[in-house]
């Protein structure tokens, strides 16, 4: 367990903040988990989703380990960030309604709008939020939208594209990312992908 008390969550979400702003980022979807979490970005320039996430998760272990006392004891995640780009139209949708009920599956709370540490308990709470618009318009009934568990092929879809670091859209559009940020199937070539150099995309981040 890595978020076991409420300022471990506290700090990351602070850090979070800061990495937004200190990068420009455009963050429009997460969740923080005990032991993993997901974030939706959208980077505006190469490389800034790298230097993004290199900055918040360096800084946010450190933190951790500071407060925890387990300075030099080794990593705290199991390695580096996977990241896969996603469509923006109904594949967003998808991957937005997959992050807000990560807390749901795992019975940390009963709705998405529950979960005080995600982007949905923000937008319910009309927070000063620093998260940024979706790409698509959202729907005038998100919060029913997101209770409603995913259709089983649409979840195992979304896993297989992050289990395999795969773009997350439809064929044509999946086989363009693919080339553009010459990604490779998991199970086909070893090794991980190269994701750069990075340009416009939205991003579906996962670190555990």
């Amino acid at each position: 367990m890595i978020f076991g008390s409420e300022q471990d969550y506290r700090t990351w979400e602070e850090l979070l903040i800061a990495a937004a702003k200190r990068y420009s980022m455009r963050v429009t979807d997460f969740a923080v988990m005990t032991n993993h979490f997901h974030l939706i970005v959208w980077p505006e320039q190469d490389l800034q989703l790298s230097r993004f996430m290199q900055w918040f998760t360096g800084t946010q272990v450190q933190r951790w380990h500071a407060a925890h006392r387990t300075t030099g004891t080794g990593p705290l995640y199991q390695g580096r960030f996977k990241a896969i780009p996603i469509q923006s139209d109904h594949h967003f949708l998808t991957v937005a309604r997959y992050v807000a009920r990560n807390p749901v599956r795992a019975q940390l709370s009963r709705r998405i709008e529950e979960w005080r540490w995600s982007s949905t308990w923000h937008r319910c709470n009309s927070c000063d939020s620093f998260l940024s618009d979706w790409p698509i318009q959202m729907p005038h009934d998100w919060i029913a939208v997101g209770n409603d568990p995913l259709p089983d092929e649409e979840f195992a879809a979304v896993r297989e594209a992050i289990a395999l670091n795969w773009p997350y859209g439809d064929a044509a559009w999946t086989l363009e990312m693919a080339k553009r940020f010459a990604m490779q199937r998991a199970l086909r070539f070893p090794g991980r992908p190269r994701i750069h150099p990075l340009e416009p995309a939205l991003a579906f981040a996962t670190v555990s």
